[in-house]
């Protein structure tokens, strides 16, 4: 299991959500560039950001910030928030990122991810976020009427490699992630599942990989300190979990 690092930005800053919500956002890095680098002398091979501006406008709004941290690290970075348009992937493409991650148009738009799959194959991933069970929308704005799993199985079957769970109700809380949810999701799918929100220890890691999940995305729990990133990865790479 792969331990992948996050960069939440909004209004150019490094933040964490509780739950998702946008008015409980906060601070917890100086400068992105710097955390990047950190990320990766730590051990970690990939980062995981989101643009948070971009997932409410559905456009990208934080792209310069997020290019310059591509520009100045040697991590494979992949990219979620604000993407709804074929040309919107084509650019972070063209810009060398190494996965795109579609979030809300896999339930608005699913001609459009099946576009990017046939283009681009494994470097687009999904993002399936739910609140309780249901699958939200918009930057967590919107919940659908679409249980998780049926959303999963749908993009299973159009040929997405990579799907990208979150329990909202976890996420940002330390609270550990939904085995429960991610375990279900990991045996409906043929996809890889990576786990994001409630990672908060060493303990959860182990646990997540007993799943034989393909990786766990950690935020909160690494700027806490709950968690020590080069342990984490040590333990993944020499196979422990």
């Amino acid at each position: 299991m792969i331990v992948i690092p996050a960069i939440d930005i909004m209004d150019g800053r490094c933040v964490r959500l509780v739950r998702g919500d946008y008015e409980t956002a906060y601070q917890v890095a100086e400068d992105a560039v710097a955390t990047a680098q950190a990320f990766e002398k730590a051990g970690a091979k990939w980062l995981h950001m989101v643009d948070l501006n971009g997932a409410v406008a559905t456009e990208p709004v934080n792209t310069d910030l997020i290019l310059n941290v591509m520009a100045n690290c040697g991590l494979n970075v992949e990219i979620g928030g604000g993407i709804r348009k074929l040309e919107t992937i084509d650019f972070y493409m063209e810009k060398g990122v190494s996965r795109v991650i579609l979030g809300s148009a896999a339930i608005n738009n699913p001609s459009l991810v099946e576009q990017a799959v046939k283009k681009y194959g494994d470097k687009i991933a999904v993002g399936i976020d739910a609140n309780d069970g249901m699958v939200a929308a918009e930057g967590w704005t919107t919940t659908s009427t679409v249980n998780y799993l049926e959303l999963g199985k749908r993009m299973d079957a159009i040929g997405v490699q990579y799907i990208i769970f979150t329990d909202i109700s976890r996420d940002g809380t330390l609270d550990g992630p939904n085995f429960t949810m991610l375990d279900k999701l990991n045996h409906a799918v043929s996809a890889n599942v990576i786990a994001s929100g409630g990672v908060s220890s060493l303990k959860d890691i182990i646990n997540l990989a007993d799943l034989q999940l393909y990786g766990a995305i950690c935020g909160k729990a690494l700027y806490s300190g709950n968690l020590n990133l080069r342990q984490a990865v040590l333990l993944c790479e020499k196979g422990k979990v």
